[in-house]
């Protein structure tokens, strides 16, 4: 049996050279970096090379890079603070961010008495602007926008320079979640006028279980997490040494071979859906994840042509022909509810056609994706 892995938007496999940095990490740098021996200013020394590589590629300053856990602590992170910290009345989202945000944003309104308002969605589930427009002026009070850069389950790439110019124009605040985006677009912060932002390594051939926060100078955010003074005082907590060194080596890695592997990877999923199309008519692609253009070129996000029976036995039936996909956030799988992003933008007629998503990396190959559809093609006709 053939193994296909279509599910890097969920996570992504760890870089050979990743894994060799880490482990001679873990060998040879073993000491505590807040110590201030030489073994402890080694460490010390990896970690702030590790902040000025991101720093000088994002083009931003090094202190506005906090090193977490991950993308959902980073997210929660910047959204209590910011309630907490800087006086923010009005939290603006939308109904289909990851739940790292969307859950926060319900948990904050509940427990401080804020406002929570959801920008309308189109049917294609992009953020109606000139609704974000009429929100961002109903009244006077303190708001920070809260919009991902690239949806986890559709793909589709937010307008940042219009979401930008609305935030400025009404003095808000604007956090967005980046995790499906930082390692497969580039950034430039100096110009790009955004407050705070969040990454997770795993997502682009890291490791699990580290990320960073782009936290803008002078924002006026206190410690969450306290308890020492790692992290500028701002994340109390020993450093996992070893992930930001791997966190390092796999974010330079995706920006030295971007050009050349998002040349490749568009090229597997122009090849995927001109395939799926002809082999199942009637096939739909959810938001704008069939679009080259218009939405991230990692994913396409697939509503096939299958009966409601047929359907219940569509990710079982893949994966017991070696295939990995998902119908939807990994941090859903374990939940019988269906997806929240697609529950928002699609008909009750629509939700009842099975949808998968498929996430691609430079790992996959052409072959791969010819025995996925000719697996799907069998299971059509089965």
């Amino acid at each position: 049996m053939q193994k296909v892995y279509l599910d890097s938007a969920a996570t992504t496999q760890v870089r050979s050279e990743v894994i060799e940095k880490m482990q001679k990490a873990l060998g040879e740098v073993y000491g505590n970096p807040s110590s201030t021996h030489s073994f402890g200013r080694t460490a010390k020394s990896h970690i702030e090379s590790a902040r000025k590589t991101i720093a000088k590629q994002l083009n931003c300053q090094a202190s506005e890079i906090i090193f977490t856990s991950g993308g959902t602590e980073a997210d929660n992170m910047i959204l209590r603070c910011a309630v907490r910290d800087l006086g923010v009345e009005t939290l603006i989202t939308s109904k289909i961010e990851h739940h790292a945000v969307l859950h926060t944003c319900e948990e904050l309104a509940e427990e401080y008495g804020i406002s929570l308002e959801f920008v309308n969605l189109d049917e294609n589930g992009n953020p109606d602007l000139n609704h974000l427009d009429k929100l961002l002026k109903q009244d006077d009070t303190k708001k920070l926008v809260s919009l991902m850069h690239v949806n986890n389950e559709i793909g589709n790439l937010l307008d940042l320079e219009t979401v930008c110019g609305l935030c400025q124009e009404n003095n808000a605040l604007f956090h967005s979640d980046t995790v499906q985006s930082i390692g497969h677009f580039e950034w430039d912060l100096e110009s790009t006028p955004i407050d705070f932002l969040t990454a997770a390594a795993h997502k682009f051939h890291g490791p699990k279980g580290i990320g960073f926060a782009f936290i803008r100078k002078n924002s006026g955010l206190k410690p969450l997490i306290v308890g020492g003074s790692q992290e500028r005082g701002f994340r109390a907590g020993t450093e996992a040494f070893h992930n930001i060194v791997g966190l390092e080596e796999s974010f330079n890695a995706a920006y030295q071979s971007m050009e050349s592997e998002r040349a490749y990877v568009t090229g597997l999923k122009k090849h995927f859906i001109k395939n799926l199309k002809q082999a199942l008519p009637g096939i739909e692609f959810n938001g704008l994840s069939g679009d080259l253009t218009k939405s991230t070129y990692t994913l396409v996000n697939a509503r096939l042509p299958f009966d409601t029976q047929k359907a219940l036995m569509l990710l079982f039936h893949m994966d017991l022909k070696g295939i990995a996909c998902s119908k939807g956030s990994a941090c859903q799988s374990g939940s019988n509810k269906g997806s929240h992003v697609l529950t928002s933008i699609l008909s009750e007629e629509e939700q009842q056609k099975p949808s998968i998503r498929f996430s691609f990396s430079h790992y996959n190959t052409i072959e791969e994706l010819d025995y996925v559809i000719q697996v799907l093609k069998e299971f059509a006709v089965s």
